[in-house]
């Protein structure tokens, strides 16, 4: 038992090095926002490239590629399992909602994104942390925010449902939405295993993307097989892997850990302004005027919020 309870206040002081400013680790010393903006940037950078292997791999397969190629980094980089072993029962169960939550999310989000512009799809998933945000703090403002934001979400879901261009449209909405409440609770359950500080948050990351490769194993694993007979799939895959869920799950901890929930919803007014400008680059995506101004006014509605101090 002391063994146990330690170990959290052991991570802390491994993450930060000790008490004195002279001793503490480079993580300890850069801004968390900066860790939000590296997150923010492979957010959607690795699912752009995954939507190029759409052509060759079908999207639960790129989805569990992309969950597995993270779940061996992490094993192979954390030992994630050494965690498990000195986490209590509530501890564990919170890693284990975390995987399946990750495995839904990915899954869904692949399946909105292989239907829809990336902007569109990264608006959408933004509505449910806003919400978030202005429920923690009832205020005219913060309700005006999410006015704002779902008016975005209107916007864009009508450009989208009369784009003649979209097939599949009205389900690659109901898979947008679905990945938006699956992120809300991504968000949740990241702030509780952040608490545990530093490596042990990472760790914890770690153990819930092995559940989240085993809870995806079903529905991901035949449409993965092509991309076991080309080497160049498989490594593209890998690589959609790290850049999708290694780095910005790893920045999304060590910002979580020194961030509140509330200020964490704020910052992610970045991720649909970072989908567009993605889509553009990579995707040649051009959105129209009515997605455009979609998008901003999700933006607008996050710059409205503040939470109290």
């Amino acid at each position: 038992m002391e063994t146990k309870a330690a170990a959290p206040a052991l991570a802390r002081q491994y993450f930060t090095g000790g008490d004195r400013p002279a001793e503490r680790s480079l993580t300890s010393r850069v801004p968390p926002h900066l860790f939000f903006m590296g997150s923010a940037v492979f957010h959607y950078l690795g699912p752009a490239f995954a939507v190029l292997l759409f052509a060759h791999v079908a999207p639960l397969g790129v989805a569990w590629l992309r969950i597995t190629s993270a779940a061996v980094v992490f094993a192979l980089w954390r030992k994630p399992w050494r965690q498990w072993t000195v986490m209590d029962i509530p501890a564990r169960q919170t890693v284990i909602w975390l995987g399946v939550v990750l495995a839904a999310m990915n899954a869904s989000f692949y399946l909105a994104i292989d239907r829809l512009p990336l902007s569109t799809v990264g608006a959408i998933e933004f509505l449910g942390p806003i919400g978030l945000a202005a429920a923690g703090m009832r205020t005219v403002r913060n309700f005006l925010a999410l006015a704002c934001g779902a008016a975005g979400v209107y916007c864009l879901t009508q450009a989208g449902l009369t784009d003649l261009r979209l097939v599949g449209a009205p389900l690659g909405f109901t898979f947008a939405f679905v990945n938006c409440g699956l992120f809300v609770v991504y968000i949740v359950l990241g702030h509780k295993i952040a608490r545990a500080g530093g490596p042990a948050g990472i760790d914890r990351l770690g153990v819930a993307m092995l559940v989240a490769m085993l809870a995806a194993l079903p529905i991901g694993i035949w449409d993965a097989v092509p991309a076991f007979g080309s080497p160049t799939l498989l490594a593209a895959a890998v690589g959609v892997g790290i850049s999708s869920s290694v780095i910005p799950y790893v920045c999304d901890q060590l910002a979580m850990a020194r961030l509140s929930r509330a200020t964490f919803a704020l910052l992610l007014a970045l991720l649909p302004a970072t989908a567009t400008v993605i889509g553009v680059l990579v995707l040649r995506q051009i959105p129209t005027l009515a997605e455009l101004a979609g998008v901003g006014l999700v933006i607008l509605g996050v710059g409205i919020h503040r939470e109290t101090r």
